[in-house]
Protein backbone atom coordinates (compact mmCIF):
# COMPACT_ATOMS: atom_id res chain seq x y z
CA UNK A 1 0.00 0.00 0.00
CA UNK A 2 1.01 3.49 -0.76
CA UNK A 3 0.25 6.51 1.38
CA UNK A 4 -0.67 10.04 -0.14
CA UNK A 5 -1.58 13.39 1.22
CA UNK A 6 -3.33 15.82 -1.57
CA UNK A 7 -3.63 18.90 -0.51
CA UNK A 8 -5.97 21.20 -1.91
CA UNK A 9 -4.39 24.68 -0.55
CA UNK A 10 -6.82 26.81 0.91
CA UNK A 11 -9.68 25.02 0.05
CA UNK A 12 -12.08 25.74 2.80
CA UNK A 13 -14.64 28.61 3.18
CA UNK A 14 -17.70 29.53 4.74
CA UNK A 15 -21.00 30.37 2.82
CA UNK A 16 -21.42 32.63 0.03
CA UNK A 17 -24.50 34.44 -0.12
CA UNK A 18 -23.47 35.00 -4.03
CA UNK A 19 -23.48 30.99 -4.27
CA UNK A 20 -26.81 30.57 -2.46
CA UNK A 21 -24.97 30.46 0.91
CA UNK A 22 -23.03 27.21 -0.40
CA UNK A 23 -19.32 27.47 -0.14
CA UNK A 24 -17.39 26.88 -3.27
CA UNK A 25 -16.45 23.63 -2.32
CA UNK A 26 -20.17 22.71 -1.94
CA UNK A 27 -21.49 24.52 -4.97
CA UNK A 28 -18.58 23.09 -7.65
CA UNK A 29 -19.58 20.31 -9.42
CA UNK A 30 -16.97 17.36 -7.94
CA UNK A 31 -18.68 14.50 -9.68
CA UNK A 32 -15.52 12.03 -8.51
CA UNK A 33 -14.33 13.77 -5.51
CA UNK A 34 -18.13 13.13 -4.68
CA UNK A 35 -17.87 9.04 -5.98
CA UNK A 36 -14.69 9.04 -3.68
CA UNK A 37 -16.27 10.24 -0.56
CA UNK A 38 -19.32 8.21 -1.05
CA UNK A 39 -16.94 5.00 -1.26
CA UNK A 40 -14.85 6.37 1.57
CA UNK A 41 -14.88 8.03 4.78
CA UNK A 42 -15.46 11.59 5.61
CA UNK A 43 -14.53 14.22 8.28
CA UNK A 44 -13.46 17.86 9.33
CA UNK A 45 -10.07 18.28 10.42
CA UNK A 46 -8.58 21.47 13.07
CA UNK A 47 -4.77 21.21 10.75
CA UNK A 48 -3.61 22.32 14.57
CA UNK A 49 -5.84 23.35 17.12
CA UNK A 50 -9.16 24.59 16.83
CA UNK A 51 -9.66 28.25 16.53
CA UNK A 52 -5.74 28.45 15.32
CA UNK A 53 -5.41 30.21 11.50
CA UNK A 54 -2.16 27.82 10.12
CA UNK A 55 0.30 28.84 7.92
CA UNK A 56 0.90 26.56 5.01
CA UNK A 57 4.40 26.05 6.40
CA UNK A 58 2.60 24.85 9.90
CA UNK A 59 -0.23 23.00 8.56
CA UNK A 60 2.30 20.70 6.11
CA UNK A 61 4.93 20.18 8.36
CA UNK A 62 1.80 19.00 11.37
CA UNK A 63 0.47 17.09 8.57
CA UNK A 64 3.59 15.27 7.95
CA UNK A 65 4.09 14.49 11.41
CA UNK A 66 6.30 17.02 12.78
CA UNK A 67 5.00 19.72 15.64
CA UNK A 68 5.78 22.66 14.76
CA UNK A 69 5.68 24.43 18.37
CA UNK A 70 9.23 22.39 18.06
CA UNK A 71 10.33 22.54 14.78
CA UNK A 72 9.36 25.81 13.45
CA UNK A 73 11.72 28.76 12.76
CA UNK A 74 10.32 30.76 10.39
CA UNK A 75 9.26 30.71 6.40
CA UNK A 76 11.78 32.40 5.41
CA UNK A 77 14.62 29.22 5.53
CA UNK A 78 11.88 26.85 3.98
CA UNK A 79 11.30 29.08 1.28
CA UNK A 80 14.68 29.38 0.68
CA UNK A 81 15.49 25.58 0.27
CA UNK A 82 12.36 25.33 -1.49
CA UNK A 83 13.97 27.27 -4.65
CA UNK A 84 17.62 25.76 -4.19
CA UNK A 85 19.25 28.56 -2.18
CA UNK A 86 22.37 27.42 -0.57
CA UNK A 87 21.58 28.40 2.85
CA UNK A 88 24.77 28.41 5.91
CA UNK A 89 24.45 27.99 9.49
CA UNK A 90 24.19 31.50 10.90
CA UNK A 91 22.05 32.57 7.56
CA UNK A 92 18.95 34.87 8.24
CA UNK A 93 16.68 33.95 5.55
CA UNK A 94 12.99 35.94 5.04
CA UNK A 95 10.43 35.16 2.60
CA UNK A 96 9.28 38.03 0.89
CA UNK A 97 6.85 40.18 -1.41
CA UNK A 98 7.38 42.01 -4.65
CA UNK A 99 4.81 44.63 -3.85
CA UNK A 100 3.64 48.23 -5.50
CA UNK A 101 3.90 50.96 -3.68
CA UNK A 102 3.31 55.27 -4.22
CA UNK A 103 5.36 57.88 -4.53
CA UNK A 104 4.89 57.69 -0.30
CA UNK A 105 5.98 54.37 -0.14
CA UNK A 106 2.10 53.20 0.85
CA UNK A 107 1.65 50.11 -0.22
CA UNK A 108 -1.31 49.77 -3.13
CA UNK A 109 -0.31 46.04 -4.07
CA UNK A 110 0.95 43.62 -1.30
CA UNK A 111 1.62 41.30 -4.39
CA UNK A 112 2.51 43.45 -7.79
CA UNK A 113 -0.58 42.42 -9.54
CA UNK A 114 0.94 38.51 -9.26
CA UNK A 115 3.83 39.78 -11.41
CA UNK A 116 4.83 36.79 -13.23
CA UNK A 117 7.81 37.84 -15.20
CA UNK A 118 10.54 39.84 -15.05
CA UNK A 119 11.09 39.28 -11.55
CA UNK A 120 14.55 37.28 -12.25
CA UNK A 121 15.84 40.67 -13.68
CA UNK A 122 14.72 42.69 -10.88
CA UNK A 123 16.52 40.23 -8.67
CA UNK A 124 19.71 40.80 -9.83
CA UNK A 125 19.61 44.84 -9.19
CA UNK A 126 18.81 43.82 -5.34
CA UNK A 127 21.92 41.70 -5.70
CA UNK A 128 23.74 44.72 -6.07
CA UNK A 129 22.77 46.18 -2.36
CA UNK A 130 25.60 46.67 -0.16
CA UNK A 131 23.54 47.62 3.06
CA UNK A 132 27.16 46.85 5.58
CA UNK A 133 30.33 45.94 5.07
CA UNK A 134 30.14 43.12 7.16
CA UNK A 135 27.19 41.35 5.74
CA UNK A 136 26.29 40.01 2.22
CA UNK A 137 22.63 40.40 0.48
CA UNK A 138 22.10 36.92 -1.49
CA UNK A 139 18.20 37.28 -3.35
CA UNK A 140 16.18 35.24 -5.36
CA UNK A 141 13.14 35.26 -7.21
CA UNK A 142 10.69 32.54 -6.61
CA UNK A 143 7.52 31.85 -8.07
CA UNK A 144 4.82 34.56 -8.90
CA UNK A 145 5.24 37.46 -6.46
CA UNK A 146 7.64 35.77 -3.91
CA UNK A 147 10.89 35.75 -3.45
CA UNK A 148 13.91 34.98 -1.09
CA UNK A 149 16.28 36.91 0.93
CA UNK A 150 19.03 35.65 2.52
CA UNK A 151 21.69 37.69 4.86
CA UNK A 152 24.84 36.50 5.64
CA UNK A 153 27.16 37.44 7.72
CA UNK A 154 28.38 38.24 11.89
CA UNK A 155 26.26 39.04 14.36
CA UNK A 156 22.95 38.59 13.12
CA UNK A 157 19.72 37.36 14.48
CA UNK A 158 16.41 36.19 13.53
CA UNK A 159 14.60 37.22 16.49
CA UNK A 160 12.61 40.31 14.70
CA UNK A 161 9.40 41.49 13.14
CA UNK A 162 8.32 41.65 9.62
CA UNK A 163 7.77 44.40 7.59
CA UNK A 164 4.62 43.61 5.58
CA UNK A 165 1.86 45.53 6.97
CA UNK A 166 -0.44 42.88 5.11
CA UNK A 167 -2.92 45.27 4.10
CA UNK A 168 -2.92 47.77 1.70
CA UNK A 169 -3.19 51.68 2.49
CA UNK A 170 -0.49 51.49 4.82
CA UNK A 171 3.57 52.10 4.45
CA UNK A 172 5.95 49.10 4.98
CA UNK A 173 5.94 48.86 8.89
CA UNK A 174 9.52 49.48 10.72
CA UNK A 175 11.23 46.52 11.46
CA UNK A 176 12.03 46.09 15.37
CA UNK A 177 13.79 43.60 17.37
CA UNK A 178 12.47 41.05 19.55
CA UNK A 179 14.63 41.63 22.41
CA UNK A 180 17.60 43.58 23.70
CA UNK A 181 20.28 42.07 22.23
CA UNK A 182 22.72 44.08 19.98
CA UNK A 183 22.39 41.02 17.07
CA UNK A 184 18.26 42.02 16.48
CA UNK A 185 18.80 45.39 16.16
CA UNK A 186 21.28 45.41 13.52
CA UNK A 187 19.49 43.22 11.93
CA UNK A 188 16.03 44.81 12.64
CA UNK A 189 18.27 48.41 11.17
CA UNK A 190 19.67 46.46 7.97
CA UNK A 191 16.14 44.91 7.35
CA UNK A 192 14.28 48.63 7.35
CA UNK A 193 17.30 49.48 5.00
CA UNK A 194 16.74 47.27 2.58
CA UNK A 195 12.91 47.74 2.03
CA UNK A 196 13.86 51.74 1.70
CA UNK A 197 16.80 50.73 -0.76
CA UNK A 198 14.70 48.21 -2.72
CA UNK A 199 12.51 51.40 -3.05
CA UNK A 200 14.88 53.60 -4.07
CA UNK A 201 16.55 50.81 -6.76
CA UNK A 202 13.32 49.57 -8.10
CA UNK A 203 10.95 52.70 -8.83
CA UNK A 204 12.40 53.54 -12.18
CA UNK A 205 13.83 49.73 -13.21
CA UNK A 206 13.03 49.07 -16.56
CA UNK A 207 10.63 46.16 -16.08
CA UNK A 208 8.89 48.43 -13.89
CA UNK A 209 8.43 50.99 -16.51
CA UNK A 210 7.94 48.44 -19.33
CA UNK A 211 4.70 47.21 -16.63
CA UNK A 212 3.37 50.94 -16.11
CA UNK A 213 3.55 51.12 -20.11
CA UNK A 214 1.30 47.73 -20.52
CA UNK A 215 -0.86 49.30 -17.88
CA UNK A 216 -0.13 46.88 -15.00
CA UNK A 217 1.51 48.12 -11.41
CA UNK A 218 5.00 48.01 -10.61
CA UNK A 219 6.78 45.81 -8.71
CA UNK A 220 8.99 48.61 -7.00
CA UNK A 221 9.27 47.46 -3.39
CA UNK A 222 10.37 44.41 -1.73
CA UNK A 223 8.71 43.22 1.50
CA UNK A 224 10.72 40.44 3.91
CA UNK A 225 8.56 38.56 6.28
CA UNK A 226 9.01 35.43 7.70
CA UNK A 227 12.31 35.31 9.33
CA UNK A 228 14.07 32.58 10.45
CA UNK A 229 17.00 30.15 10.84
CA UNK A 230 17.12 26.57 9.09
CA UNK A 231 15.52 24.33 11.50
CA UNK A 232 16.76 20.51 11.43
CA UNK A 233 14.34 17.72 11.33
CA UNK A 234 14.44 14.12 11.07
CA UNK A 235 13.73 12.80 7.18
CA UNK A 236 10.40 10.91 6.83
CA UNK A 237 13.13 7.60 5.69
CA UNK A 238 14.19 7.91 9.30
CA UNK A 239 10.62 8.55 11.15
CA UNK A 240 8.81 6.35 9.17
CA UNK A 241 11.01 4.35 6.89
CA UNK A 242 9.67 5.63 4.52
CA UNK A 243 10.84 6.68 0.56
CA UNK A 244 9.19 9.76 -0.40
CA UNK A 245 8.02 11.98 -3.14
CA UNK A 246 6.91 15.90 -2.70
CA UNK A 247 4.71 17.09 -5.69
CA UNK A 248 4.01 20.95 -5.52
CA UNK A 249 3.83 24.00 -7.44
CA UNK A 250 5.81 26.81 -4.90
CA UNK A 251 8.81 27.00 -3.49
CA UNK A 252 7.45 26.92 0.23
CA UNK A 253 6.09 23.25 0.24
CA UNK A 254 8.77 21.73 -2.09
CA UNK A 255 11.01 23.38 0.62
CA UNK A 256 9.42 21.63 3.70
CA UNK A 257 9.80 18.35 1.22
CA UNK A 258 12.97 19.17 1.72
CA UNK A 259 13.34 19.15 5.16
CA UNK A 260 11.33 16.34 5.04
CA UNK A 261 13.93 14.50 3.15
CA UNK A 262 11.17 13.10 0.24
CA UNK A 263 12.73 13.70 -3.52
CA UNK A 264 11.22 16.49 -5.35
CA UNK A 265 9.20 16.43 -8.70
CA UNK A 266 9.11 19.46 -10.21
CA UNK A 267 6.28 20.55 -12.78
CA UNK A 268 6.92 22.38 -15.46
CA UNK A 269 4.23 25.21 -16.00
CA UNK A 270 3.15 25.77 -12.52
CA UNK A 271 2.67 29.21 -11.07
CA UNK A 272 0.69 28.37 -7.63
CA UNK A 273 -2.55 30.26 -9.34
CA UNK A 274 -5.61 29.56 -10.89
CA UNK A 275 -3.70 30.11 -14.31
CA UNK A 276 -1.30 26.89 -13.50
CA UNK A 277 -0.81 24.75 -16.37
CA UNK A 278 -3.53 22.22 -14.38
CA UNK A 279 -2.87 19.39 -17.15
CA UNK A 280 0.82 19.49 -16.43
CA UNK A 281 -0.14 18.73 -12.63
CA UNK A 282 -2.60 16.53 -13.07
CA UNK A 283 0.14 14.43 -15.48
CA UNK A 284 3.68 14.42 -12.98
CA UNK A 285 0.48 13.44 -10.04
CA UNK A 286 -0.53 10.30 -11.62
CA UNK A 287 2.79 9.76 -12.69
CA UNK A 288 4.42 9.80 -9.63
CA UNK A 289 1.63 8.18 -8.12
CA UNK A 290 2.46 5.23 -10.24
CA UNK A 291 5.84 4.96 -9.86
CA UNK A 292 6.85 1.99 -7.78
CA UNK A 293 9.99 3.06 -5.51
CA UNK A 294 7.62 5.33 -3.79
CA UNK A 295 6.25 4.58 -0.33
CA UNK A 296 4.78 7.77 0.30
CA UNK A 297 4.25 11.35 -1.72
CA UNK A 298 2.86 14.50 -0.54
CA UNK A 299 0.98 16.34 -3.04
CA UNK A 300 -0.16 20.48 -3.54
CA UNK A 301 -2.37 22.17 -5.69
CA UNK A 302 -2.36 26.30 -4.75
CA UNK A 303 -4.91 27.91 -7.04
CA UNK A 304 -7.57 27.53 -4.51
CA UNK A 305 -6.27 29.73 -1.76
CA UNK A 306 -4.92 32.21 -4.16
CA UNK A 307 -8.65 32.76 -4.94
CA UNK A 308 -9.40 33.10 -1.76
CA UNK A 309 -6.78 35.75 -0.85
CA UNK A 310 -8.29 37.33 -3.80
CA UNK A 311 -11.92 36.99 -3.09
CA UNK A 312 -12.67 35.18 -6.46
CA UNK A 313 -15.29 32.78 -4.91
CA UNK A 314 -16.05 32.03 -8.59
CA UNK A 315 -12.05 31.46 -9.26
CA UNK A 316 -12.37 29.16 -6.54
CA UNK A 317 -15.16 27.02 -7.42
CA UNK A 318 -13.31 26.58 -10.97
CA UNK A 319 -10.29 25.61 -9.94
CA UNK A 320 -11.30 23.34 -7.39
CA UNK A 321 -13.35 21.79 -10.41
CA UNK A 322 -10.24 21.28 -12.11
CA UNK A 323 -8.86 19.52 -9.68
CA UNK A 324 -11.93 17.63 -9.45
CA UNK A 325 -10.58 16.21 -13.33
CA UNK A 326 -7.55 14.78 -11.07
CA UNK A 327 -9.09 12.78 -8.91
CA UNK A 328 -10.83 10.62 -11.80
CA UNK A 329 -8.12 9.13 -12.09
CA UNK A 330 -7.12 8.79 -8.90
CA UNK A 331 -10.05 7.01 -7.90
CA UNK A 332 -9.18 4.33 -10.84
CA UNK A 333 -5.43 3.23 -9.07
CA UNK A 334 -6.07 0.65 -6.45
CA UNK A 335 -3.69 -0.53 -3.25
CA UNK A 336 -3.11 3.61 -2.14
CA UNK A 337 -4.39 4.83 0.92
CA UNK A 338 -5.54 8.46 -0.13
CA UNK A 339 -6.43 11.30 1.98
CA UNK A 340 -7.96 14.38 0.65
CA UNK A 341 -7.60 17.68 2.72
CA UNK A 342 -6.90 21.44 2.62
CA UNK A 343 -4.03 22.65 4.81
CA UNK A 344 -6.02 25.86 5.58
CA UNK A 345 -9.52 27.40 5.38
CA UNK A 346 -8.83 30.88 3.07
CA UNK A 347 -12.47 31.92 3.38
CA UNK A 348 -12.95 34.86 0.37
CA UNK A 349 -14.85 36.75 2.83
CA UNK A 350 -11.83 36.93 4.96
CA UNK A 351 -8.94 36.85 2.33
CA UNK A 352 -6.87 35.04 4.39
CA UNK A 353 -6.46 32.42 6.26
CA UNK A 354 -8.77 31.04 9.18
CA UNK A 355 -9.35 28.83 12.49
CA UNK A 356 -12.23 26.80 10.30
CA UNK A 357 -11.83 23.19 10.05
CA UNK A 358 -11.29 21.92 7.14
CA UNK A 359 -12.98 18.92 5.09
CA UNK A 360 -11.34 15.67 4.57
CA UNK A 361 -11.73 12.23 2.89
CA UNK A 362 -10.01 9.14 3.02
CA UNK A 363 -9.94 6.76 0.04
CA UNK A 364 -8.44 2.77 0.81
CA UNK A 365 -9.36 -0.50 0.94
CA UNK A 366 -11.60 -1.90 4.08
CA UNK A 367 -12.58 1.35 5.16
CA UNK A 368 -16.12 1.67 7.47
CA UNK A 369 -18.16 3.23 5.03
CA UNK A 370 -20.32 6.16 6.36
CA UNK A 371 -23.16 7.68 4.42
CA UNK A 372 -21.90 10.80 2.82
CA UNK A 373 -22.24 10.95 -0.52
CA UNK A 374 -20.73 14.70 -1.68
CA UNK A 375 -17.89 16.30 -0.65
CA UNK A 376 -18.01 20.12 1.58
CA UNK A 377 -17.63 21.58 4.84
CA UNK A 378 -20.88 21.24 5.93
CA UNK A 379 -21.40 17.62 5.06
CA UNK A 380 -17.91 16.13 5.77
CA UNK A 381 -18.57 16.95 9.70
CA UNK A 382 -21.64 14.50 9.55
CA UNK A 383 -19.11 11.76 8.37
CA UNK A 384 -17.30 8.51 10.00
CA UNK A 385 -14.16 10.00 10.46
CA UNK A 386 -15.61 12.93 12.78
CA UNK A 387 -12.77 15.92 13.95
CA UNK A 388 -9.59 15.30 13.88
CA UNK A 389 -6.12 17.49 14.11
CA UNK A 390 -3.52 17.19 11.43
CA UNK A 391 -1.12 15.30 14.25
CA UNK A 392 -3.50 12.29 13.68
CA UNK A 393 -3.19 12.39 10.09
CA UNK A 394 0.01 10.34 9.11
CA UNK A 395 -0.63 8.03 11.82
CA UNK A 396 -4.21 7.07 10.17
CA UNK A 397 -2.42 6.77 6.90
CA UNK A 398 0.09 4.38 8.30
CA UNK A 399 -2.41 2.27 10.12
CA UNK A 400 -4.39 2.18 6.77
CA UNK A 401 -1.22 0.81 5.09
CA UNK A 402 -0.93 -1.88 7.78
CA UNK A 403 2.65 -0.26 8.76
CA UNK A 404 2.29 0.53 12.51
CA UNK A 405 3.48 -1.53 15.58
CA UNK A 406 0.70 -2.67 18.13
CA UNK A 407 0.71 -0.76 21.25
CA UNK A 408 1.30 -2.74 24.05
CA UNK A 409 1.44 -6.79 24.58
Amino acid sequence: MKGIILVIDGMGDRPIKELNNKTPLESANTPNMDKMVEEGITGIMDTIRPGVRPGSDTAHLTLLGYDPYEVYTGRGPIEALGIDMDVNPGDIAFRCNFSTADDNMIITDRRAGRIQEGTDKIADTINTMNLADDVEVIFKESDGHRGVLILRGEGLSDKITDSDPKKEGKKPKTVKPLDDSPEAKKTADIVNKFVEESFRLLKNHPVNEKLISEGKVPANIVLPRGVGEVPHLKTLDEKFGFKSACVAETGLIQGIGKLAGMDIIKIPGATGGINTDIDSIHKHIIKTVKDDQYDFILINVDGADEAGHDGDYLGKKGFIEKVDVIMGDLREIDDIVLFVTADHSTPVSVKDHSGDPVPVFIKADGLRVDDITEYGERAAAKGGLCRIRGSDVMQIIRDLMGVTDKYGA
